[in-house]
């Protein structure tokens, strides 16, 4: 299986059972029952965009090297104390 047959919403829900999978055993109360299907649809849809936007980025290819526009330059970030 490639990253092409893979839907957001499968990867999604994959995601979402193995946090509730391991987050048990750190807060079995918290995710006792926590099913797909009884997850808040507002969750639902920001967890298959996040997964639309991960499989968009893995199947890009290998990450280049650029500098984000988001990173300050070396010696131009301000440092307030």
């Amino acid at each position: 299986m490639s990253i092409q047959d893979v839907s957001a919403e499968e990867l999604a829900r994959l995601l979402h059972h193995y946090r509730g999978a391991l987050a048990h055993n750190i807060d079995a109360q918290k995710t006792e029952g926590a099913s797909w299907d009884r997850t808040p649809l507002s969750e639902r849809r920001l967890m298959v965009a996040a997964a639309k936007l991960a499989l968009l980025e893995l199947a890009s290819g290998p990450p280049k090297h650029e500098r984000r526009s988001y990173f300050a330059k070396p010696g131009e970030a301000e440092w307030g104390c």
